[in-house]
């Protein structure tokens, strides 16, 4: 029975029908449900399965914890501008690329090292888009390099992901001890250096050059946007939009009305005048019968430039769906968003395909890419709103630079406190969200908005899953057939194929899903071995959290897909070498780190 729940809960996980967060709910759902049938169901033994009780350890979980504080203690770095002074620095080498992008692995591993992940990239993303402008440099040489170095710091160090928070979680529950702060170092800095090599010395002839493209090519906008003219003969006087169905003609789109020189926007109830100018967009000849037809008069046309549109107030920007974006799994006309924000979607990007038609019914997805008409202030305001990562160039907003000091002090301390086994990291990172919270470097709000729920909903959902595996013995099976391969070659070899069945599924799968499943898998193969089983924990660690072949693996490597312009192959072709030499590297050096 775990076994084929394991099974249902890979496959779901593989196909991302449903959110991740989801689909570990699901199936912590399954798993207590059994647990409240467990006395009418004989064949399960007494201990074999997990109590209620068990069910819902994950949201006590120490990893869980200490992954929500650090989501909060990355927000309260990034208030106060603690990491986005580097971005002047970074920008003054671009008429350097190697230097460039040399420095800024250096630094976004350094950073991500103790930082969450895909907060290091929202921080640095658009300042490399900025200084690639700037210098004619491709973002596609420069955004791959940029997440990969931020998965090379993430294994450094305890905090770094939280793959190594939940097997140090795991290691400690089944009495092996949890892993200490810097105890990933020895290893995670030789592998960093191996990759930044890597990525310097082949990057060049492995990532594609593609020139920075505008706007309206990226998205394949119609080339041109008219003002219409309504006339006193038109047919359009006196009715309202709705009734027009003007939005319903093949090609052309009313995106926005302008009445004596302001912008009213589309509603549906809104009655046209003679002399509203219409903003329409439609291929050319659309255009011409739409004049036609409606006795429209062509108050002047013209082609969208980088940056603004027809009125001089209204500007072009883009948005990514953030990583934990409320935005997620909602349509833009369920959550209003021409009312709410009042700009308007030209075009939505979704991996490799433009969407410009029938935009209002489009379920929006982590890593879609909206291209926005709007206000230049309202485009400003959304820099603030945490569902979007601006990529457009834009003032940043106000950052509490005076409290910057400050910030940097508290996240020292927290991670002193947690190096000198002081307290242990759970009660020194809840230490430094207090901390944040009452100096004021960050409010109540912020801090609860920082936290990335579904994150911790999947951790909470899928820890259970891997006690499950431990107790009904599936991770004991799972484990024989693992040695049914590699045991008449001595540990090396097991712990070569823990590595890479980790680094398979972590390409298609959630990475803390990955580690939860293998975790036990891991436990149970050393002790068939009757060897440590540290150093396969620490397979699983490593592999999990160093996704570089596929742009689903990782967040960070969905985060720089669209702004790079990168296609599936373009990760696979400079990602699978770095994953083979990771692998080879790992397998020689844990066992000299982590003796069997």
């Amino acid at each position: 029975l775990a076994l084929f729940i394991v099974a249902i809960a890979v496959a779901l996980f593989v196909s991302e029908r449903y959110p991740s967060a989801l689909v570990a709910m699901m199936v912590l759902t399954v798993l207590m449900l059994v647990a409240l049938l467990q006395p009418w169901l004989p064949w399960i033994r007494p201990g074999r399965w997990i109590t209620l009780e068990e069910g819902v350890s994950g949201f006590s979980n120490p990893a869980t914890i200490v992954v929500a504080a650090m989501f909060v203690l990355s927000a309260g770095l990034q208030a106060t501008g603690a990491i986005a002074w580097l971005g002047p620095w970074l920008g003054r080498t671009a008429r350097y690329p190697l230097l460039m992008v040399f420095g800024l692995m250096l630094v976004v591993s350094m950073v991500s090292a103790f930082i969450n992940n895909t907060a290091a990239i929202a921080i640095f993303l658009p300042i490399v888009l900025t200084a690639c402008a700037r210098s004619g440099l491709a973002p596609s040489r420069v955004l791959i390099p940029l997440s990969y170095a931020s998965q090379f710091g993430g294994v450094c160090t305890l905090i770094g992901t939280s793959t190594n928070l939940l097997v140090s979680s795991i290691s400690e529950r089944s009495g092996h001890g949890a892993f200490h702060l810097f105890e990933f170092a020895p290893l995670g800095l030789i592998l960093t250096a191996a990759g930044l090599v890597y990525l310097l010395s082949f990057s060049r002839w492995l990532l594609p050059e593609r020139p920075s493209r505008t706007l309206v090519q990226s998205y394949q906008v119609a080339d041109y946007v008219a003002e219409l003219k309504v006339t006193a003969a038109s047919g359009l006087v006196g009715h309202k939009v709705e009734e027009t169905r003007i939005n319903r003609t093949a090609g052309v789109r009313l995106l926005a009305a302008l009445r004596q020189g302001q912008a009213v926007w589309p509603e549906p109830a809104l009655s046209i005048k003679a002399g509203d100018l219409l903003l329409v967009q439609a291929p050319a000849t659309d255009l011409l019968a739409l004049r036609a037809t409606w006795k429209l008069e062509s108050e002047h046309e013209f082609r969208f430039a980088e940056g603004a549109g027809g009125d001089q107030e209204m500007r072009l920007a883009e948005a990514v769906v953030a990583p934990r974006s409320w935005l997620i799994g909602q349509t833009l006309a369920e959550v209003g968003f021409h009312r709410r924000f009042r700009c308007i979607v030209l075009g939505v990007q979704s991996g490799d395909t433009v969407v410009s038609e029938r935009l209002d019914s489009l379920v929006l997805k982590f890593g879609d890419a909206l291209l926005l008409l709007g206000p230049r202030e309202e485009i400003a305001r959304l820099r603030g709103d945490p569902g979007f990562l601006m990529l457009d160039r834009i003032d940043e907003p106000a950052l509490r630079r005076a409290k910057i000091p400050l910030a940097l002090g508290i996240f020292a301390t927290v991670v002193a406190l947690a190096a000198l086994n002081v307290v242990p990291i759970m009660a020194s990172a809840l230490f430094g969200c207090v901390a944040l919270v009452a100096t004021r470097c960050l409010s109540i709000e912020e801090a609860c908005e920082a936290i990335d729920w579904r994150v911790i909903f999947l951790l909470a959902g899928a820890l259970p899953l891997g006690l499950v595996l431990e107790k009904s013995g599936a991770a004991a099976v799972l484990a024989e057939g693992t040695l049914s391969l590699t045991k008449p070659f001595g540990p090396w070899a097991t712990l070569a194929m823990i590595y890479l069945l980790t680094a398979v599924l972590t390409e298609f799968m959630s990475n803390a899903a990955t580690a939860v499943l293998l975790a036990p898998v891991a436990l149970a193969v050393a002790a068939s071995l009757g060897v440590e089983a540290r150093p396969l924990l620490m397979a699983v660690c490593f592999a999990a959290s160093t996704s570089f072949c596929t742009p689903v693996g990782y967040q960070t490597n969905a985060m720089v897909q669209h702004p790079g312009g990168y296609r599936f192959a373009d990760y696979l072709k400079i990602g699978l070498p770095l994953n083979l030499l990771f692998w080879l590297l790992s397998v020689w050096f844990i066992p000299r780190f982590w003796p069997f």
